[in-house]
């Protein structure tokens, strides 16, 4: 063998273990958005605090985490990709340490937005990472479905460890599970990644970070307060209105800047603008039908949580499968453009067989089919977005379109369940007061429970409308054939063909 052939075979054995480390890393992250739903009666129980102050539990990460995506990004690019990607794994795991030993309420949701902002600085730095070290279409293909796989059905895994830590360990170990996550990921990470010094003079947009967190901020608080409070709040309309105005003036001024936080040539890449709708439209619908069925199997079928969480193991099979075939086998034949409308109309299928749940629905007849059916259509969608999202992007702005990814997604999530736990609130107290006649004849339980199926039903039919605007936007959006695929340059646009944009195999950082 000669010494070019033992090098290429070293090198090509570096990267797919260098794709284990990503994948663990994101694996981790993507838990910590759910793992600790189910923990969470157990640590009010503990640290004393009340159900309206429960939600800040999970909003407290995904504040910071949401709001500072895009600085994590641009740093990821301008200090070296391995830095923070090995930065932000040691200081998630401190302050997951530092939050499972909580002993007060403060101390906790302190730990948790410390999570996030560590999350907004290892997320984008992994991705860039994948997306400069696998450059050929096939190898890319392959990476791109296991880490679309991971983003994808990490959600409903970290509510069935979630539900065994608990039930059998502590709430404490959902935060230190990290510990060990943090632990592999950063020692193959020290040891596998290249560290190369940035090519440029680092310089940040101070401005566009600042508006663009804040806009990022006030739109996920606006959301996750009208959970538990109305649209018409002033805590809710007025945060929404400002973080719109915000990201008016954001956008505004990244076309102004001399060195922009977000490029625009990132998002205004018509491919690349599809996904990330997708990608938003994907994960509002999907974040909620984690949300309603959580609530339904524990509260209406009354299963535990390590029940529940093994209850969603269908919908992340379904995901991981058609993760990998869709991104390897479907993506380089047919591209996005077919894939996202046939899966937005799979899973919009799968929230309308759901909105038939009832008080006494079997999960055989009643939920399995269903969860398998969203998992199979969102595998169709996640994985190929995010590989559409990253395509064909400069190496030197690898971290922004990563992290743009990653902020379609937590905003995605944000605005989906708030929304459709509005909408399901609003179904159940309507229900009850059209109803309360019949209280006298079945009794005030048994109507609570009618109205909880109708709510269910209400969200349901609610998410599948979701998915299907997801279908029309996607299908509209998006280019017709392969990633890659030659096109006419625009000569008002100057712009290359979509094959040379995406030729160029890029540094790792």
């Amino acid at each position: 063998m000669s010494d070019a052939t033992s090098m290429s075979s070293v090198w090509d054995r570096r990267r797919w273990l260098t794709l284990g480390v990503i994948g663990i890393a994101q694996l981790m992250i993507v838990l910590d958005v759910t793992v600790m739903n189910i923990a969470l009666p157990s640590a009010q129980h503990a640290l004393r605090f009340t159900t309206v102050d429960r939600q800040w539990v999970i909003t407290a990460y995904t504040l910071t985490f949401g709001s500072l995506l895009l600085l994590g990004g641009r740093l990821a690019d301008l200090l070296g990709r391995k830095t923070t990607f090995l930065v932000g794994l040691a200081g998630f795991a401190v302050v997951s340490a530092i939050g499972g030993a909580s002993v007060s309420f403060a101390m906790l949701i302190t730990a948790r937005a410390c999570q996030g902002a560590f999350a907004a600085l290892l997320v984008p730095s992994a991705l860039a990472l994948l997306t400069t070290t696998f450059t050929e279409p096939k190898d890319r293909g392959k990476a791109f479905a296991v880490y679309g796989a991971i983003a994808a059905a990490g959600g409903a895994l970290g509510l069935l460890l979630g539900g065994a830590l608990t039930e059998y360990l502590s709430w404490r170990w959902t935060l230190y599970v990290n510990l060990i996550f943090a632990g592999v990921a950063f020692t193959g990470g020290a040891l596998l990644l290249a560290r190369q010094p940035s090519p440029v003079k680092p310089r940040l947009d101070i401005p566009g970070a600042l508006l663009v967190s804040s806009a990022v901020f006030c739109l996920v608080y606006g959301f996750s307060n009208a959970a538990t409070h109305t649209w018409a709040a002033p805590s809710t309309y007025g945060f929404l209105a400002a973080g719109l105005v915000l990201g008016v003036a954001f956008a505004a001024w990244q076309g102004r800047a001399a060195h922009p936080l977000l490029p625009p040539r990132v998002v205004l890449d018509r491919n690349r603008g599809g996904a990330y709708l997708s990608i938003f439209i994907g994960t509002a619908g999907l974040f909620g039908t984690f949300l309603f069925l959580t609530y339904y199997l524990q509260q209406t079928l009354g299963y535990s949580p390590l029940v529940t969480g093994v209850a969603f193991l269908p919908i992340s099979g379904g995901l991981v499968v058609m993760a990998n075939l869709s991104t390897i086998v479907l993506m380089p034949r047919f591209g996005p453009k077919p894939l996202v409308a046939l899966g937005m109309l799979a899973a919009s299928g799968g929230a309308a067989w759901l909105a038939q749940l009832g008080p006494h629905t079997v999960y055989a007849t009643g939920v399995l089919g269903p969860l398998i059916l969203a998992g199979i259509g969102m595998g169709m969608v996640i994985a190929p977005m995010i590989n559409t999202g990253t395509f064909g992007v400069a190496p030197q702005d690898a971290g922004e379109a990563s992290a743009t990814v990653t902020v379609g997604q937590m905003l995605g999530g944000s605005v989906g369940t708030s929304l459709l736990n509005t909408i399901f609130a609003a179904a159940v107290t309507s229900y009850i007061a059209a109803h309360l006649a019949a209280a006298r004849i079945i009794g005030r339980q048994a109507l609570a429970g009618l109205a909880l199926a109708h709510g269910y039903d209400t969200a349901f039919w609610s998410i599948a409308g979701i998915f299907a605007g997801g279908a029309v936007i996607g299908g509209v959006l998006l280019r017709r054939g392969p990633l890659g695929q030659k096109r006419t340059p625009s000569p008002a646009s100057g712009s290359v063909t979509m094959a040379q944009a995406g030729a160029s195999p890029g540094r790792v950082r």
